[in-house]
């Protein structure tokens, strides 16, 4: 492809690019172009000339928009899945899965913001209060700057720019610098549907330098990055007075109970820990298992583990691909080497070539490795025996990561318990804690974040509340 930048509704070609190169051939797939802070200067304040016109459009307008936009995804299905496994490496039958949630996220987006609505105040309900007629609405918050990873390149996307659009917000969209294609084959939809608000998407590519220059502008009301912590860090203490969503790392763990269908769960398991290659922040990271079933279930782990095909992302059987480049794949080894050092036993040998790391399944693992404090993000899952629920939730709690965690159970007690006592954003009983719907709220407690991802959710964090009063 040409190095082509939107900036609104106008597409320019720029003079430097970089190159994309496959994670599995090598082969350029895409060229990306090299965006500088003053072009993602430009786009901000096209974004911010285009909030009036965005606002002003009706809600069927938006809606109409949106549902355009899933349409010719649908037509577009085969193309564009095969551009996000050209570009990440995702394993084909993934990435389809991937754009059929990026139709549904869009089109659950333009379905909620119909019913979408404010609310009449008793401002009288009060001895200090009198009757009005008082209600409340919702309002676009302006432009909103959208920062997006690789592991789900087009979804992701879909996550902020549908709910930001369909509420009429314009948006400044930074996709990762790792599938510039995808991202612009999305955007290109939504910028040449009929039902387009002019200039109320451009979108920039980039490093540092412009990502800098979004966050620290005055002109975005809103901030949604979805990436590491270091970088939400970074976002938080430069965005200033801004509404600021951050959807963070994390370090999923789950349960296994005494009582639970052990099949059920180390199949979910296995899924769970090694599906885009352990490259989701909710990937499971820590299987805390209960000690009278601990080794039938690393047995039954362990071969689930090893049915799973790892290869060429374009074989339509393939499970597990290449990681995202040649340091994520030594820094998954280094990962399983410091773990075998430090006393833990691989039930499956760890195996790199090149880009692909084979799924690993480490047992005897303790609370003060490396390998269960820290975020791993690569496919290497780990065992810990413990003694009962009691014993495993304060060291399942005992990370600075709060995204999801789970529990496989037939006690209800323990059910309960798990709801109750587990500290993150998302509990999921009886299966992975890398389950996610599009439609539910999404996000995380301590350093996984703060706020919500879910249309209706993101709808709100990408509106404002007006207050009216009438005497």
């Amino acid at each position: 492809m040409d190095a082509k930048i939107f900036f609104g509704s106008c597409e320019a070609t720029a003079e430097n690019f970089s190159e994309r190169k496959s994670p599995y051939s090598g082969e350029v797939v895409s060229r990306a172009p090299i965006c500088s802070a003053e072009m993602a200067t430009k786009a901000l304040k096209i974004a911010q000339n285009a909030t009036k016109a965005a606002k002003a459009a009706t809600i069927a307008q938006r809606c109409n928009w949106l549902l355009d936009v899933a349409q010719k995804l649908r037509e577009n299905k085969e193309d564009i899945a095969k551009t996000i496994t050209d570009e990440v490496g995702k394993p084909i039958a993934f990435a389809r899965v991937e754009v059929e949630r990026c139709i549904e996220t869009v089109r659950l987006s333009a379905e909620t913001m119909r019913t979408m609505h404010g609310e009449t105040i008793n401002t009288d309900a009060m001895p200090s209060g009198k009757k009005t007629t008082a209600f409340f609405s919702r309002v676009p918050a302006g432009v909103v700057v959208a920062i997006t990873p690789f592991n789900f390149p087009l979804n992701l996307i879909a996550h902020k720019l549908a709910p930001a659009l369909v509420a009429g917000n314009a948006v400044v969209l930074k996709p990762t610098p790792e599938a510039p294609l995808t991202a612009y084959k999305f955007a290109k939809l939504f910028i040449e549907s009929e039902f387009a608000v002019p200039d109320a998407l451009s979108v920039v590519y980039g490093d540092a330098e412009v990502g800098s220059a979004l966050i620290t502008s005055d002109i975005p009301r809103v901030i949604s990055f979805t990436g590491s912590v270091p970088v939400g860090a970074i976002i938080t203490k430069g965005a200033g007075i801004k509404k600021v969503s951050l959807e963070l790392g994390g370090n999923a763990a789950t349960f296994i109970d005494a009582s639970a269908d052990l099949d059920l769960a180390a199949t979910r398991c296995a899924l769970g820990a090694f599906v885009n290659s352990g490259q989701v922040c909710i990937s499971l990271q820590r299987i805390y298992v209960h000690k009278d079933i601990y080794e039938n279930f690393a047995q039954k782990m362990a071969a689930a583990t090893k049915k799973l095909v790892v290869g060429s992302p374009y074989e339509e059987d393939t499970f597990m691909g290449p990681l995202i480049d040649d340091e994520a794949a030594a820094r998954a080894m280094g990962w399983a080497e410091s773990a075998i050092e430090e006393g833990a036993v691989s039930l499956l040998e760890p195996r790199r070539e090149g880009r692909m790391f084979y799924p690993c399944v480490m047992a005897n693992v303790r609370d003060d490795m490396a390998i269960v404090c820290e975020e791993v993000f690569a496919p290497i899952v780990s065992l810990v025996k413990v003694e009962s629920f009691d014993d495993a939730i304060p060291r399942m709690n005992n990370s600075p990561y709060g995204l999801q965690f789970s529990i496989f159970t037939n006690d209800l007690r323990n059910t309960q318990r798990a709801i109750e006592e587990l500290d993150a954003g998302g509990i999921i009983i009886n299966d992975m804690p890398t389950l996610r719907f599009d439609i539910q709220p999404y996000g995380g407690v301590k350093l996984s974040g703060v706020g919500r991802e879910g249309p209706k959710f993101a709808i709100e964090e990408m509106s404002e509340i007006k207050s009216v009063i009438i005497c």
